[in-house]
């Protein structure tokens, strides 16, 4: 049966209706950004750029990096865009967007985020990548789709060893893609780890300015929190979200994060344009070895 236009909603030259784009202006390969000036940054080390375009915060940009087609594309901050990029980018190559139908063999896309993220642990130093092995959500987002690829047992653990208002979201923890965390996980660099998302930067991840916090000791029972010696490790506005749509739909998904602040130290980066260029490069060196 074909997709309702007010659900699936098109621009008039055809292209899926935030981001613009249509299935021939996307490759297999589809790096995240929050900012769209990182989008160029990333670029700057592809051979050549064949597609772009900008509609909004969405902004696009495919090519080739060492024979390799890949897609960046910024999606903005936060798990609300997310839901956006990640439902737009799956019907742009598993929706027949004439016939409005849901494709018979469907495509699997690589989705990789580069970000920056602040880590909560001590051994979570500057300048560093965390892996995010999984998302740690407290923003609520899976919620609302019926799903059934949630950790169970992490998800469980970390709901007994939290003291959290009933006002909250339940928290719920994804595990990212097996290849890809195998393929990136061998090196010095990168820090395996949990990743924490929730749906601001302030209070939501127990900062403080003028307002103060419902819950103040929200960190510490991050911080504390073990499951089989994996811990959260960072918190950041994303990585969740990804993670979850994605194994819904049938993509891999990975995070890597740039480590430029930590939250147990009270510590920032001095080079943190450094240090992202750094994980650039290493992300798109890595994603040269994808079958």
């Amino acid at each position: 049966m074909p997709i309702a236009p007010s659900e699936l909603i098109l621009n008039p030259d055809g292209s899926i209706y935030h981001l613009n784009l249509k299935p021939e202006d996307i490759a297999d390969i589809i790096i995240t950004v929050g900012d769209q000036d990182r989008v160029s940054r990333v670029t700057s080390y592809f051979d050549e750029i064949t597609f772009e375009t900008q509609k909004r915060e969405f902004k696009t940009q495919t090519g080739f990096y060492k024979g390799k087609k890949m897609t960046v594309i910024s999606t903005g901050i936060g798990i609300d865009n997310i839901d956006i990029v990640i439902n737009e980018l799956d019907a742009l190559v598993n929706i027949d967007l004439d016939s409005r139908e849901v494709k018979s063999t469907l495509k699997r896309l690589n989705i990789i985020r580069i970000g920056t993220s602040g880590g909560i642990q001590p051994h979570v130093e500057l300048d560093k990548f965390v892996m995010s092995e999984a998302g740690v959500g407290f923003d609520g987002l899976i919620h609302y789709y019926k799903n059934d690829i949630t950790n169970k047992e992490a998800t469980q653990a970390l709901c007994h060893h939290l003291s959290l208002s009933e006002k909250k979201p339940q928290p719920y923890i994804v595990d990212g893609d097996s290849d890809l965390i195998n393929l990136f996980k061998a090196d010095e660099n990168v820090i395996p780890g949990f990743t924490g998302t929730n749906l601001g930067f302030y209070a939501p991840q127990g900062r403080t300015l003028r307002l103060q916090t419902e819950d103040p000791t929200f960190i510490d029972q991050l911080v504390s929190f073990s499951y089989k010696n994996n811990t959260i490790t960072n918190l950041e506005m994303e990585t969740s979200a990804i993670y979850g749509l994605s194994k819904l739909l049938g993509h891999g998904a990975l995070s890597m994060n740039a480590i430029i602040a930590n939250r147990s130290t009270g510590n920032f980066s001095k080079d943190s344009k450094a240090a992202v260029d750094k994980l650039i490069q290493f992300t798109l060196d890595k994603l040269t070895l994808l079958k």
